[in-house]
């Protein structure tokens, strides 16, 4: 199998676009914008006890789902003109910290994520074993930490949309590895190493670009 190939650059790391979703992927309304995009673009909320705006990134909670694009921007826009109240047609309080608290959870599941790979012998670490995945042709994800050099980034080459660069720092995605830091990682292609893209892409929209 080969790959087509691109080098990781700094413009590649300065997007992280979500993969392609398939032609019948359900979508859902942002309540800010009015756009109907992939579900897995966007971020799920629910009225809660309370009534109170819940954030819903495992799209599990009970209760009518309330939708905005994945970006902090957004979220900010529909707490300061009380657009999730006018979405339910009820009462509703969204605290003004709520696109920092879906950054938080996207992170866990993020990082959830790639421990889950890492268990399942589905991740590897460290340059080499990267480049070892990336020679066989079996790449899903290659994650370039927020703390990799210029040089390094240009080690690699895949496709630019198998690329989420500075998204999480060193710390972050060592966590995921039970190490002090990592720098580059990268999933065997799969159904894990797809989730992973798609939230890192919705993960940067609430942190944008760490450098």
């Amino acid at each position: 199998m080969n790959l087509a190939s691109a080098t990781v650059t700094d413009q590649d790391s300065a997007s992280a676009a979500p993969p392609p979703a398939a032609p019948d992927a359900p979508t859902r309304r942002c309540l800010v914008t009015g756009e109907e995009r992939p579900k897995g673009e966007l971020v799920r909320f629910v009225v809660g006890p309370g009534e109170v705006v819940v954030p819903d990134v495992e799209e599990r909670l009970p209760g009518r789902g309330l939708w905005t694009l994945a970006r902090r921007d957004i979220v900010d826009a529909a707490v300061a003109k009380r657009l999730f109240a006018r979405a339910a047609r009820g009462a509703a309080t969204a605290t003004a910290d709520l696109a920092t608290r879906v950054e938080g959870l996207l992170l866990r599941r993020c990082v959830a994520t790639l421990g889950l790979a890492r268990r399942g012998g589905q991740a590897v670490s460290g340059t080499e074993k990267v480049h070892v995945l990336i020679g066989r042709g079996i790449c899903g994800a290659l994650l370039v930490s927020a703390g990799a050099s210029a040089e390094g980034r240009r080690q690699f080459s895949v496709p630019s949309s198998l690329i989420a660069a500075d998204v999480l720092s060193d710390v972050e995605l060592g966590e995921a590895f039970g190490r002090e830091s990592v720098t580059y990682a990268a999933l065997r292609a799969g159904n894990l190493a797809s989730r992973l893209m798609a939230d890192m892409a919705r993960l940067r929209g609430f942190r944008g670009q760490m450098v």
